[in-house]
C-alpha cells in the first residue's frame, strides 16, 4: 500500500514566485531527488497559483508530494534524513527558498469519489 506524504511550503518573504519556481527546480529538486532515492516512489511538486491572481501573505506556493511503498521505508527514510550531515544540506538550502517557520508536513488519507464521464462538446 503506497503511503503519501505532502508538505506545504512557503517561498522566503522577498522571492518572487518566479525565481521560487526556477530555483526550486533548478536546485532544491536535485537535493530531494538525491536523498529520497531508494525509498521515495514519486516526487512532485504541485507550484500554485491563486485563482483570483492576488498573492496573500498566508498562502502557500508549492504542495510537494512524496510517495513511499509503506510506512516502514517512510519510516527509515526520515531516520536517514535525520543524518546531521543530510539534514545540514537540507537545512542550507530550505534557507535561500522557504520561509521555513511555515513548512507543514502531512500523512495523507485518500478517499475518491468515481464520477461520471464527462459528456463530449457538441459541435
Amino acid at each position: 500500500m503506497t503511503v503519501t506524504v505532502i508538505t506545504l511550503l512557503k517561498r522566503r518573504e522577498g522571492m518572487s514566485p518566479q525565481d521560487f519556481c526556477a530555483y526550486y527546480e533548478s536546485n532544491h529538486r536535485k537535493i530531494g531527488e538525491a536523498v529520497l532515492s531508494g525509498y521515495a516512489t514519486r516526487y512532485v511538486r504541485r507550484f500554485l497559483t491563486p485563482t483570483d491572481g492576488i498573492d496573500q501573505p498566508f498562502d502557500y506556493d508549492v504542495v510537494m508530494e512524496i510517495d513511499f511503498p509503506d510506512e516502514a521505508t517512510r519510516d527509515v527514510c526520515f531516520t536517514a534524513l535525520g543524518n546531521p550531515e543530510t539534514l545540514a544540506m537540507i537545512v542550507e538550502d530550505e534557507e535561500r527558498l522557504f520561509d521555513r517557520s511555515r513548512i507543514r508536513t502531512f500523512s495523507v488519507t485518500q478517499s475518491a469519489s468515481k464520477m461520471p464521464p464527462v459528456p463530449l462538446a457538441q459541435a
